[in-house]
């Protein structure tokens, strides 16, 4: 079983528009993080189970019932307050959960040495039903991680625990976009495709850091960023641009003014390091990003007009892509795409 997820706005591609083009490709499950984001599927008329992988707020019990999504659950007190929501919404069959189990990352879920005590809490809940049991990696682009061996080893004693106990959950994952190629073996029978939906991979890694032979499945991005210039204007031999001044210009250039910024998700780290391409061709980031404007010198596009139509990342071979912008900002493309704010339209083809 695959579960596709569109958490954080579809990794920012917007999740309406992706889980229903999901949907139609044949999506029985979606993964997101929080209840907000899986009422908003909802209301937007998505059908397919929906996994809230970061469980749900004190609060949201009725709503996580109403709209019929499926929570993680890792402490007592969720089981306790959903169990209470469900008897009180009187519902037909007993409410799906997944069990998380912390496995290694110390983040979230049920501490593997705790999980007896853990099975006592889920005992009483008389109106739920363990659907799915389930653990993250912390490190699964390591293909010969020791963490990765240790992690799943406490996995299966995990479920051992479970099973001694009388639960026999009908999924059992573990494997996000990484995993799936990098460790079969944590495939089970439910897989978390995540980045690797839109077009990426993180570079696996052998444990000595060095580059492995290993590649992700063969995708594409699926991304396009582009905007328009709205100014152009001669700059002097010396003068300087944007906030700061940090660019002053060696020779007489002809500079492009551009509607976007840090504001809508162009990473600051990128002034006077990243590039745009204007007619194919690169037109290198001068100055200070501004929240709003980002000035590009076009001395070598000559006849560059206003209104001109500017590409920030594209999906083609030679274009810039989100790997490029994460490498000069020292961060990953997960963190570049979702920084794309909602101000920025989305068009879908």
């Amino acid at each position: 079983m695959v579960c596709a997820v569109v958490k954080a706005d579809a990794y920012g591609h917007g999740a309406v528009e992706c889980a229903r083009a999901l949907e139609h490709e044949g999506a029985t499950w979606l993964g997101v993080t929080s209840t907000d984001e899986g009422v908003r599927l909802r209301e937007a008329g998505i059908k397919a189970r929906i996994l809230l992988m970061t469980g749900f707020w004190r609060g949201e019990q009725e709503a996580v019932i109403q709209h019929q999504l499926t929570p993680a659950v890792w402490q007592r007190e969720s089981i306790e307050v959903l169990d209470s929501a469900a008897c009180a919404a009187k519902a037909p069959d007993a409410v799906p959960v997944h069990l998380k189990v912390d496995t290694g990352m110390s983040r979230l879920g049920v501490p593997h040495d705790q999980l007896a005590k853990f099975c006592e809490s889920l005992a009483k809940a008389k109106y739920l039903r363990v659907e799915g049991i389930f653990t993250h990696f912390a490190s699964s682009e390591i293909v010969d991680g020791d963490s990765n061996v240790q992690q799943l080893a406490r996995f299966e004693a995990a479920l051992g625990v479970f099973r001694r106990h009388g639960i026999q959950p009908q999924f059992i994952h573990a494997a996000n976009s990484s995993a799936i190629v990098a460790l079969p073996e944590a495939r089970y029978n439910f897989v978390r495709p995540g980045i690797s939906l839109y077009g990426y991979y993180l570079p696996f890694l052998s444990s000595t850091g060095s580059p492995s032979e290993l590649h992700g499945l063969d995708v594409e991005p699926v991304l396009s960023w582009k905007t328009r210039i709205i100014g152009l204007r001669e700059l002097p031999a010396g003068a300087s641009v944007g906030y700061g001044s940090i660019y002053t210009a060696r020779q007489r250039a002809r500079i492009a003014v551009l509607p976007l910024g840090y504001a809508d998700g162009l990473n600051r780290k990128l002034s006077s390091l990243g590039r745009v391409l204007i007619r194919g061709q690169a037109a290198p980031i001068i100055g200070r990003i501004s929240m709003d404007l980002t000035i590009v010198d076009v001395t070598s596009i000559p006849g560059t007009e206003i209104g001109e139509e500017v590409t920030i990342l594209h999906n083609a071979e030679g274009y810039i892509d989100a790997w490029e912008h994460a490498r000069l900002a020292e961060t990953v493309p997960y963190e570049t795409l979702c920084a794309i704010s909602s101000r920025v339209p989305r068009r879908y083809l």
